[in-house]
């Protein structure tokens, strides 16, 4: 039978205690009802105690003795355990780095009280450093854009990714694809990165077709003319293949460098005409090639015969020179001499002076058969003066080239603040940049200065310029007609 007490009968006298399949020894803590296993680990610090049942002790060979208790341990037998806090302070990243800065701060105001002239030329050549790279890189995208240079009556301009027209002004960069239309008096000069200037006469519809224009590689710049009246004037390239061109609606104009033309487009009669006043230019449509030359025209009606003629060449200028200051004692009775060479077969000459460069303000018109004339009764200020040629037929010869003169009383003449503070070079191009008097006139180079802040300061790009020396000329006038004439010399390596 099985002793009382017991769910089995007891082991017999061979019974052994064998090691559990576990990392460590388990053994039975009772023979009552269930069972507790205790690992070693937790009778390491208790004494032995007495155990009921068959066998009072027991011992594992190799491991210390363990004592058997009955399923539950008092509170006298149960282990001490020592209690350890731990405590800590959570540092955010935001505060190190704050005391950082505010340390770091801290030293640099010690250094600048220690030595201000010292920290103050620290602090300008960590912000010139700064600064330097983004001034040179938005320099050098300005002077790759196409701008304005000059304005005159009623422009506007359509963008190419807006449906609506806007008006023109000196900040709007023109990029591919944008339209730009001028009134009946409206007059535009768009000067591009390569020194090439588009003219829109009044009453004209363009579109910007190209303008590729990267360092030292060939470029590409290019109008389309719908409607109107275009004239282009390109400078040198030094990188053979650069393009300058005008297309038509099956025809494309290519005018070579130092050249100048004049393109016309009739919608209502179907007409188009090409006229080179200097060096040269092709005419393609499609498998037609045209060459033309100095003072020659090509006429062409959209898909009819294409045909050249020799054109009358417009006289040059003689006096007053450009951008030379006339001085009279009497502006009402004093005149002005105007005087211009000769055309072999021209029988009379048409004079024009106006207040703008684009002529849409005529102040005098004198017609005369001799290469001269006077005219009086101008007030003071700023001129500009053309002429044309008439032959026998009445064919009238494309307008000479403007000269600017500036009109003094005398007795009146005072300085003008003029100064130029920087010029920086960007490839062949040379950026001036200075400052004069509010509502001043400047001429740099034979170009009038077209943005002219409210406060005097101004930027101009001068046209691409050959390798070597060369010496910028800046001429101004204010409005009391006080006059200011600055010179640069500038190195184009």
């Amino acid at each position: 039978m099985a002793p009382k007490g017991l769910a089995s009968p007891p082991p017999s006298k061979d019974t052994r205690l064998k090691h559990p399949p576990f990392p460590f020894p388990l053994l039975p803590v009772s023979y009552e009802k269930t069972w507790r296993f205790l690992a070693v680990s937790d009778f390491a610090s208790c004494s032995p105690a007495k155990l009921k049942g068959l066998y009072p002790y027991a011992r594992l060979q190799n491991w210390p003795q363990i004592a058997m208790a009955t399923g539950k341990i008092s509170a006298a037998d149960k282990p001490k355990i020592s209690r350890v806090e731990v405590y800590w302070h959570t540092v955010r990243y935001r505060t190190v780095v704050l005391v950082i800065a505010l340390f770091a701060a801290a030293v640099f105001a010690a250094f600048h009280f220690a030595f201000p002239q010292m920290a103050a030329s620290m602090i300008n050549k960590i912000s010139d450093s700064i600064a330097a790279p983004s001034t040179n890189e938005s320099s050098t995208a300005a002077a790759r854009q196409a701008r304005f240079v000059n304005l005159d009556g009623k422009v506007q301009v359509k963008k190419s990714n807006s449906v609506q027209w806007m008006n023109a002004d000196y900040q709007l960069s023109l990029d591919k694809g944008d339209l730009i239309q001028t009134g009946g008096e409206g007059v535009a000069r768009i000067q591009f990165a390569d020194g090439t200037t588009y003219t829109v006469k009044g009453d004209t519809l363009v579109t910007v077709e190209d303008n590729v224009v990267q360092q030292d590689r060939a470029t590409k710049v290019g109008v389309h003319i719908s409607s109107g009246q275009v004239d282009l004037a390109t400078g040198s390239w030094e990188v053979p293949g650069s393009k300058a061109e005008v297309s038509f609606e099956n025809a494309v104009a290519s005018v070579r460098a130092n050249s100048r033309a004049a393109v016309r487009s009739d919608p209502t009669t179907n007409q188009q005409e090409i006229t080179v006043d200097n060096g040269s230019a092709e005419l393609n449509r499609g498998g037609e090639h045209l060459d033309i030359g100095q003072w020659e025209r090509a006429s062409f009606p959209t898909g009819g015969t294409i045909t050249k003629s020799q054109v009358l060449a417009p006289p040059q200028l003689d006096k007053p020179i450009n951008l030379a200051a006339v001085i009279v004692v009497d502006a009402k009775r004093d005149p002005i001499q105007f005087t211009w060479k000769p055309v072999t077969t021209a029988k009379s000459y048409e004079l024009q002076v106006s207040t703008t460069s684009m002529f849409n303000k005529v102040m005098m018109e004198r017609k005369t058969a001799s290469s001269s004339a006077e005219i009086a009764g101008l007030p003071p200020g700023d001129y500009f003066w053309r002429v044309r040629a008439i032959d026998e037929k009445n064919n009238a010869s494309d307008q000479s080239d403007p000269f600017k003169f500036m009109l003094v009383v005398a007795g009146k003449e005072q300085e003008m603040l003029l100064e130029v503070d920087d010029t920086e070079l960007h490839g062949n191009n040379v950026e001036v940049i200075g400052r004069t008097e509010p509502g001043a006139a400047l001429i740099i180079n034979g170009e009038q200065v077209a943005d002219i802040r409210s406060d005097g300061h101004f930027r101009y790009f001068t046209r691409p310029m050959e390798r070597g020396s060369h010496t910028i000329v800046i001429t101004g006038q204010n409005r009391r007609g006080g006059t200011a004439i600055k010179k640069v010399d500038v190195v184009v390596p």
